[in-house]
């Protein structure tokens, strides 16, 4: 057993904020904890230590917020809202416009239509939850994603996107199961005229056996998002024994339909509610499952090693901010919240990761450097570092042009640096496959310093920002914010 960092977890069985100690043992990492009433406590953190190590040397620490919506005592967790120990800002704010769903599903952390009531903001909260994203400092919040339940429940959900583009949104997304998009043929093109980027589309599988919307559901909205140049994002909920088998499946279905499909985004179940130590024995799923699945489903054609944590981009951060003089959205995360890659579908419709292409590390060597130059340089200087800088990180591009993918990161660089303009980085999203995972912990692998480090943050009426895994597990402090704004199923 080797030691590896001290932290606070919870007692999955009471809830109770406790020291806890991050070791590594048999090759995985594990998080273990006393509580005082239930006891010893040893759950998976991540099974693969190795990987844990290469993610960890990519650390970032960011720098919070100037402007925080709580400030009361105590100690993390039993305070949230984002709070002076938060050394986050929001790169992507959920706000749960509705609890009503049209399904039910036994894996739902919002637990929708079990609660016994209706949680539904008014247009006016809602509005109030965007200007508050919007005046976060140094940064306003980007992007906003209405989840639930299921948005199209919702009337005015037409109107929210309007608004939230109205207030300076970049991105506005939707969290759906695509049942109305399927049903309505019409409703992707009016959320796309109204400014909605992307879908955000539960999609767990591609055949009926893990999939049942499939045939009904998911592929019309699809193809109904397709006709309206909507993006789609497939969100598969991964359980061990349900549906892992066909991660490598899904990967080669969007491949397929990269011309509206713009990422994948695997997310291992989280354990709340009535979960017991069986179930997580049995069912749970890391994010170094996840990558060594890809691996050998994909016939090693998309490894573990092409996949980088989250903060492993803030040097592309740091050379905006140094250049512009200006702060920047950071990408700071915890490590191991999470891991991506980019993946190119050539002429023969294969997948071709970024690392196949571009050297990844060297990239970000010699953007760090050009940051660092960029920190001490006048006007002239800059244009200077940059013309010499920006012909060697293209030289991290291994070839000109690799099984049909070209990337001209020179011209990416420069036109987002110098020009402002974001049509090349723009058709490079389009044109690349976003391949990721993101671990939301539970009572049983709970981890304050991942809280900390969240960038996923929900608004709420009460005016305050909360970190996703504070909101949907471990404290829930979902289920206060919907009581508090309850109102009777029969309304």
């Amino acid at each position: 057993m080797t030691p590896i960092k001290r932290t606070k977890s919870l007692c999955p069985v009471c809830g109770k904020l406790l020291d806890a100690e991050i070791i590594e043992e048999g090759g995985a990492i594990w998080i273990c904890r006393t509580c005082p009433e239930h006891g010893y406590a040893k759950n998976l953190y991540w099974s693969d230590a190795e990987m844990y190590r290469r993610f960890d040397a990519y650390d970032r620490v960011g720098r919070g917020v100037e402007n925080p919506n709580v400030d009361l005592p105590g100690e993390c967790t039993t305070r949230c809202g984002l709070c002076t120990n938060h050394k986050s800002g929001t790169l992507l704010a959920n706000i749960d416009v509705t609890n009503r769903c049209n399904l039910k599903c036994e894996f739902c952390f919002a637990n929708a239509r079990a609660c016994g009531y209706i949680y539904e903001p008014t247009f006016d909260e809602i509005t109030s939850m965007l200007a508050l994203l919007r005046n976060e400092q140094p940064v306003p919040c980007p992007a906003v994603q209405f989840s639930g339940g299921e948005p199209t429940m919702r009337d005015d959900l037409v109107d929210l996107i309007k608004k939230a583009k109205e207030l300076g949104f970049n991105q506005v997304q939707m969290a759906s199961n695509g049942i109305k998009l399927a049903q309505n043929p019409k409703l992707a093109q009016e959320l796309r005229d109204a400014g909605l980027s992307t879908v955000y589309l539960h999609f767990d599988g591609v055949t009926k056996e893990t999939n049942p919307l499939l045939e009904k559901t998911s592929l019309p909205a699809i193809e109904n998002c397709r006709k309206a140049g909507l993006g789609v994002v497939l969100v598969p909920t991964i359980i061990n024994g349900k549906n892992t088998h066909e991660i490598g499946d899904i990967i080669r279905f969007a491949s397929k339909n990269v011309d509206i499909i713009r990422g994948i985004n695997f997310q291992p179940v989280a354990f709340t509610g009535a979960a017991k130590e069986d179930d997580v024995l049995r069912e749970r799923v890391t994010i170094p499952d996840i990558t060594r699945s890809i691996d050998e489903q994909m016939n090693g054609k998309l490894k573990s090693s092409d996949f980088y944590p989250i903060p492993s981009v803030m040097t592309i951060c740091d050379l905006i901010e140094a250049y512009t003089g200006k702060p920047q959205i950071m990408f700071c995360a915890h490590p191991h919240c999470g891991a991506a890659t980019y993946g190119f579908v050539n002429d023969e419709g294969d997948l071709v990761p970024i690392t196949r292409v571009v050297d990844v590390d060297k990239f970000f060597a010699e953007a760090a450097v050009l940051a660092e130059k960029f920190k001490t340089a006048g006007k002239t200087g800059k244009y200077l570092a940059m013309a010499t800088g920006l012909g060697k990180i293209n030289k991290a591009v291994s070839k000109e042009e690799v099984e049909g993918i070209r990337i001209d990161l020179k011209k990416l660089i420069y036109d987002a640096l110098v020009k402002h303009d974001y049509d090349s980085l723009g058709k490079f999203h389009e044109n690349a496959l976003f391949i990721g995972t993101m671990h939301f912990m539970d009572a049983f692998n709970y981890d304050t310093d991942r809280v900390s480090r969240c960038c996923i943050h929900y608004a709420t009426p009460d005016g305050r920002l909360i970190p996703f895994c504070t909101y949907n597990s471990g404290p829930t402090y979902r289920e206060e914010v919907w009581k508090k704004g309850a109102k009777p199923l029969s309304e």
